[in-house]
């Protein structure tokens, strides 16, 4: 493919393989579990929560996959997740203070072992093993741990994003981009036509002289 060409479609990316997204994943399961263990059937909150937490993951998908066309939608997208993982969070601190659970703030015994641990952990397997062993406290200390992560990496992502859209635009400049590489490269395929014409009469004409002074 010539370099000068500009797609106008842009690759999407593996959003399976983003940390973030895998964060998010594991919240969205474990406050599944944490909801039906903790909370009262009938409470309102089993739902917000499920809900919250199943946003961020989804809209993270819906972004990556509206990303190939428009990256001012994926964005959106990136943002509306963020709202519901901090959303999330406000019912997991919400769960801590009214039931007069412990925090894990820097200093905590145990914070620099769950710190640890989530930084190491992305995936579900290395999880849901403990969702029916873990107390109410240390799940929804995971579970703020794991929101405070997951923020943190989609906003560094999304700043990446934001410089990949300034640089090349959005997709009506990238279709501009693509017409414009378009109509260079017939350009430059014409002159090379021309010149090989050119070139080639010159030759046509050496070819007469020589004929016309063999028969004459």
């Amino acid at each position: 493919m010539d370099d000068s060409y500009k797609p106008v479609l842009r690759k999407q990316p593996n959003w399976e393989g983003l940390y973030f997204y895998q964060k998010s994943n594991v919240l969205y399961q474990l406050t599944f579990v944490f909801t039906k263990r903790f909370l009262t059937r009938g409470d309102r909150t089993i739902d917000q929560m499920v809900q919250a937490a199943r946003s961020g993951k989804q809209n993270i998908v819906e972004g990556s996959a509206d990303g190939v066309t428009s990256m001012e939608m994926e964005l959106k997208l990136l943002n509306v997740a963020r709202s519901s993982i901090k959303e999330l969070k406000e019912d997991y601190e919400d769960y801590i203070t009214s039931r007069h659970l412990q925090r894990w703030n820097p200093g905590h015994e145990r914070y620099d072992g769950m710190l640890k641990f989530c930084r190491k952990h992305n995936r579900i397997e290395d999880y849901q093993d403990y969702f029916e062993k873990w107390t109410d406290e240390e799940m929804a200390n995971i579970a703020l741990t794991l929101c405070h992560m997951v923020d943190r990496m989609m906003m560094t992502y999304q700043k990446q994003q934001e410089e990949t859209f300034v640089k090349e635009g959005g997709i009506k400049e990238r279709m501009t981009a693509a017409r414009l590489g378009y109509r260079t490269n017939q350009r430059e395929e014409i002159e090379r036509l021309k010149r090989e014409l050119d070139a080639a009469n010159r030759r046509i004409a050496e070819l007469e002289a020589k004929l016309a002074k063999l028969t004459s």
